[in-house]
């Protein structure tokens, strides 16, 4: 095992996150917690807009927990972390941008991880499953998210009988938002990453704490907190430089300059 498993690299408002623990980037205790404080100093860094996450290698985006781990005395309901498992999927307030670029098998809790990206990329090779059904437990998050995400019945099935899906079913399904060649991945990947990097942050935070809340609630609910600005990030948002900036961009018909504030 690598001293290091989660390697962090930052271009420009971009931070790129790799998941480096051989051979097969499985998530221990420990990773966790790093991966937790990584995305929470991401949260926290006004200079970082978007980030990235990926796997090492070419096999393995992340098969979730380390079962050697467990065995060697690591509880399944030890210390996860600030954001819970893989430092993502109870991250609070997290209102940026978040890209999975799937680059090989993506099963259990990697799965769960990916579902709490805004957008997964796929490798032409990458492959998704929920086996915990195999082993007599339950894939917890995905429970959760996995049938908002795609149709109801495709998820239980996924659950209930723990089978693969390959790329093209996964797309099909929209589980990913693409298929990309695995040898242009990162670069496509990040390419993206750099587009929303290049957007206005404080609409991403505003949209983002839209859609987290909005689960569960109607319509008309969300709608009133919009328009009575209930939301803090809307109400910085109506307030903020960017929200003048905007409008003076398209009437001067040039592009806009976004300063997150």
């Amino acid at each position: 095992m690598t001293d290091n498993p989660i390697k962090t690299e930052t271009r420009g408002h971009v931070l790129e996150v790799t998941l480096d623990r051989p051979k097969a980037n499985a998530i221990d205790l420990k990773t966790s917690r790093i991966m937790g404080d990584v995305f929470a100093e991401f949260r926290d860094d006004d200079n970082l807009r978007v980030a990235l996450i990926t796997g090492a290698g070419d096999k393995f985006f992340c098969p979730g927990w380390d079962l050697k781990a467990a065995a060697d005395g690591d509880a399944v309901d030890g210390d996860y972390g600030v954001g819970g498992f893989g430092g993502l999927q109870e991250l609070r307030g997290l209102n940026k941008p978040v890209i999975a670029a799937v680059n090989g098998i993506c099963c259990g809790g990697g799965l769960e991880l990916a579902l709490s990206a805004d957008m997964i990329l796929a490798a032409d090779h990458a492959s998704f499953a929920l086996p915990e059904i195999r082993s007599g437990t339950v894939a917890d998050a995905a429970s959760i998210k996995l049938p908002k995400r795609i149709p109801y019945h495709i998820a239980m099935e996924m659950l209930l009988t723990g089978r693969w899906l390959d790329a093209d079913e996964a797309a099909r399904w929209g589980l990913v938002n693409r298929i990309i060649p695995a040898a242009d991945l990162m670069t496509q990947a990040r390419a993206l990453a750099d587009e929303l990097a290049g957007g206005p942050p404080l609409v991403y935070a505003a949209l983002k704490e839209i859609v987290r809340d909005a689960e569960g609630k109607d319509f008309q609910t969300v709608m009133n907190k919009i328009t009575r600005s209930q939301y803090d990030t809307v109400a910085r948002l109506y307030s903020s430089e960017d929200q003048l900036e905007g409008a003076r961009a398209f009437a001067e018909k040039r592009d806009p300059v976004w300063k997150g504030r």
